[in-house]
């Protein structure tokens, strides 16, 4: 790589997708101004196929929103590819590497209500909107009563469905998409993470780029050390378990100066077992936390639970 040389950025073509691009971007053009940067527009399979409940889609397959950005930089037709990171398969691709994990945003999920209601005013038998069997199973765990619908589409599409259509009394969305979009303020409740616990690596995006000393030496300066330490453990949690995204699996790491705090979830689709773990780990053994909670987890019967999805 030479001054002034052209680097392209791979990334799916929502609203979403193109603002957390232009925050990869605005900290790599700020360490890099010699370098061009531009963005290239790809169509995963989870972006073509719409009419398919995206548990059911992502079922036995891995990679529905990445797998057509990974063939692009294979086949060199993109340099680098921006995912949201919950979206990353555990297992990696060989030949391309996670080059950098910028600072997480609000790892949060929240409602978005008919009427701006809060959860606990939602009328009995509620119908709520979400394509996440994670999701479905929380809400399910804390209001049996609810209808749970699968819902799909962009962040816009899915806030009108949530608000205006009479298929839905409401939805729920990661905060840290609305806040990248300015829209933060349209939910009406944000869970407490106890309630209803993220996805591995949510609100944390990943830089993929080929396994080559150049693309890493670039991608180092927006690397966040405490937020690959902390989603990396959430990650190997649910690679260790052996289940994907299409499984109610959720994990959530906080690192502070001296150690690693991890809480996993396991949970039936129908929110009424549950197997919850919180254990603190030194950060010299933060590499390991992932397996060590997973293998708690099989202990206390995590296997029999996710057989039963």
């Amino acid at each position: 790589m030479t001054e002034a040389s052209v680097v392209r950025v791979g990334t799916r073509g929502s609203a979403l997708a193109k603002r957390q691009t232009e925050i990869v971007l605005t900290g790599l053009r700020a360490a890099h101004p010699d370098i061009t940067f531009t963005v290239q527009i790809i169509t995963t399979k989870g972006d073509a196929i719409r009419d398919v409940p995206l548990a059911t889609l992502a079922a036995g397959e891995d990679g529905i929103f990445t797998s057509a950005l990974e063939t692009a930089l294979l086949t060199g037709n993109i340099d680098l590819a921006v995912h949201s990171l919950k979206d990353l398969p555990t297992r990696g691709t060989s030949g391309l590497i996670i080059g950098a994990i910028p600072e997480r945003g609000n790892p949060a999920d929240v409602l978005i209500s008919r009427n701006d209601v809060s959860f606990d005013e939602l009328p009995y038998g509620a119908i709520i909107g979400t394509g996440s069997p994670r999701r479905a199973a929380q809400l399910l765990r804390l209001r049996p009563d609810l209808i749970i619908r699968d819902l799909r589409g962009n962040v816009d599409t899915r806030i009108r469905k949530a608000t205006e259509s009479d298929d839905y009394d409401g939805a729920v969305l990661a905060a840290a998409g609305l806040e990248r979009l300015g829209r933060l303020d349209e939910a009406s409740e944000i869970f407490a993470l106890d309630d209803v616990l993220p996805a591995p690596g949510q609100a944390a995006l990943a830089v993929q780029c080929r396994d080559e000393l150049a693309w890493r030496t670039l991608l180092a300066t927006i690397h966040h050390a405490p937020t690959a330490v902390a989603v990396n453990a959430e990650r190997d949690f649910l690679h260790q378990l052996g289940a994907g995204c299409s499984l109610p699996v959720a994990a959530y790491g906080i690192v502070t100066s001296e150690t690693l705090r991890l809480h996993g979830r396991i949970i039936t689709p129908n929110g009424e077992q549950a197997i919850d773990l919180i254990e603190s780990f030194a950060l010299a053994e933060a590499g390991e936390a992932g397996g060590l909670l997973a293998y708690k987890a099989l202990t206390q019967g995590a296997a029999a639970l996710l057989e039963g999805v």
